[in-house]
């Protein structure tokens, strides 16, 4: 007897007249939103300036979906290109399917252009924005909940996702939801990444690192739980592959990048008044100002001194 679950939406896009709103697309849509307001703040915290962020995800974000969808595409080629299947279907993102690792790839590049550009050093932007990242996956995942999609092995726990469609090979039942244990792991490794900045003043591209090498930990245990078909080498998922090829790259580059340039950069752009430059200049000004006016009271100081031995000794005389 079934006590407990998580029910599925009866359907993932509602209508409103001709215009179709996708449950899916709400959620990667809100992700981005998440991720550039929460990269806006980081990034002036670090001495850059508001709408930066904005602007260079104007790049880096159809990048990331291009890249996204590419390499589903490529590693589910069967779904769209086999006999039965249609490749225009390949062009219907709203229907889900973005994988994070070409999101991330090419979302990569669009920043890079995008950074470029404004003569800005991509490692510092990957560092702001690494987990406002975190966090628009986080919400991004619940775009399968919406498409029933992506679920793990069967279960009768009470968090159990109970799945209604019998589509595209689909078999109801209650399934372990694994779309909402990455969801849950993604606002941790946010939450890691925003301690771990704070703790030890990542920079040079290491916070960003750390988020991928934290999330590929837990991509690892989840893409092993889910039952949707996928290429295997090895008896492991191709995911799972690249989840720990990518870990172990993170993990080099952290301790790469911290003995080769270690602390964070003293300037995240260029010509903005109020940078660690600017900050560590107006240091060294009140510094100066402070030796000068405590040059010129050890100055009044002995000539008061001397003025008092003067008087002293006329006293003395008289």
């Amino acid at each position: 007897m079934e006590l407990a679950y998580i029910p599925s939406p009866s359907r993932g896009v509602i209508h409103l007249g001709p215009i179709p709103l996708r449950g899916y697309a709400f959620c990667i849509i809100i992700g981005v939103f998440v991720a550039v307001w929460l990269g806006n703040k980081r990034w002036v915290a670090r001495g850059g300036r508001s709408g930066t962020v904005a602007d260079i995800a104007v790049w880096a974000v159809p990048f990331g979906l291009v890249g996204g969808r590419l390499y589903h595409v490529i590693t589910d080629y069967e779904l769209y290109f086999s006999e039965g299947r249609d490749w225009v279907d390949a062009f219907k993102i709203w229907e889900g399917g973005l994988g994070i690792w070409g999101a991330i790839a090419l979302g990569a590049l669009g920043a890079w252009i995008g950074c470029r550009r404004r003569g800005i050093p991509l490692p510092a932007y990957a560092d702001a924005v690494a987990p406002g990242i975190a966090f628009a996956q986080a919400i991004g995942r619940w775009g399968n909940w919406f498409n029933q999609e992506l679920y793990g092995r069967s279960t009768d726990l009470p968090w159990a996702l109970k799945i209604t469609s019998s589509t595209d090979g689909r078999v109801p039942g209650t399934y372990h939801p694994t779309f909402l244990y990455e969801s849950l792991w993604c606002i941790g490794v946010a939450v890691l990444v925003i301690w771990a900045d704070r703790r030890f003043k990542l920079g040079h591209g290491r916070a960003f690192a750390l988020y991928v090498a934290a999330y590929c930990v837990g991509r690892f245990w989840v893409e092993y739980m889910r039952v949707d078909d996928a290429h295997h080498i090895l008896g492991l998922r191709l995911n799972n592959w690249t989840a720990l090829i990518v870990f172990l790259l993170a993990v080099v580059y952290i301790v790469v990048s911290a003995k080769k340039r270690p602390g964070r950069e003293a300037v995240v752009e260029p010509g903005v008044e109020g940078s660690v430059e600017a900050a560590d200049a107006e240091v060294e000004d009140g510094d100066a100002d402070a030796d000068a006016d405590a040059k010129d009271d050890g100055i009044e100081d002995e000539a008061r001194d001397e003025a008092q031995d003067e008087a002293g000794s006329a006293t003395k005389k008289t």
